[in-house]
C-alpha cells in the first residue's frame, strides 16, 4: 500500500470572528476574498477558496483530489455538501448588515453525478433567493471548468445577532 501525506495548514480563526462581529457581511468576506482576512480554518482543510463575492451571490472553486475521495474510489458526497452550503451560507452573509450573523437552518442537496480527480477544477455559486429578518433563502449549484453541473442545493439560514450566537 502506497502512503500519501498532505500537510494542511490555517491560521487562527479568532481574529476573523471577531471582525465579523464588526463589519458587513460583504466586507468581511471582501476582506477574505482578498486574503486581508484568513480564511476559515475548514477552506484550507479540504482546499477550497472563496473567489467572488457579491450583493447576494457568492463563489468558491476547488480542485478535486484523491484526498477528497471516499471508499469507492470517487469524491466523497460532504465535499459537495460542504461547498454548497458554504456558498449559499456566503450569499446569504454578503446582505446582512454589521451585527448580523446567520447559521444553516436547513440544507437539501441533489448529487447528480460523480466527482473524481479528473473533474476539472470546480465552481459552486450561491444566489440568494429571499431575505427576510429572521430567515433567508438561497440556491446553489456545483459545475466544472464547462459548466456541466454536478450538484446542486437549496438552504434555509436562521438570521440573529452576531452578540447572541
Amino acid at each position: 500500500m502506497s502512503e500519501r501525506r498532505l500537510e494542511i495548514h490555517w491560521q487562527d480563526p479568532l481574529p476573523g470572528a471577531k471582525a465579523a462581529r464588526e463589519m458587513s457581511g460583504i466586507e468581511l468576506l471582501g476582506a477574505i476574498r482578498d486574503g486581508v482576512l484568513a480564511p476559515p480554518p475548514i477552506a484550507n482543510l479540504l482546499g477550497f477558496q472563496l473567489t467572488e463575492i457579491g450583493d447576494g451571490w457568492a463563489v468558491f472553486t476547488c480542485e478535486p483530489g484523491e484526498q477528497h475521495y471516499n471508499p469507492i474510489g470517487v469524491v466523497h458526497g460532504g465535499l459537495a455538501c460542504t461547498l454548497l452550503d458554504s456558498a449559499m451560507g456566503c450569499a446569504v452573509h454578503s446582505t446582512l448588515p454589521k451585527g448580523l450573523a446567520y447559521t444553516t437552518l436547513e440544507l437539501k442537496v441533489n448529487l447528480l453525478r460523480p466527482v473524481t480527480m479528473k473533474t476539472s477544477l470546480l465552481r459552486c455559486e450561491g444566489r440568494i433567493i429571499h431575505a427576510g429578518k429572521r430567515t433567508a433563502t438561497a440556491e446553489g449549484k456545483l459545475v466544472d471548468a464547462a459548466g456541466k453541473i454536478y450538484a446542486h442545493a437549496t438552504t434555509t439560514c436562521l438570521i440573529f445577532d452576531a452578540g447572541s450566537g
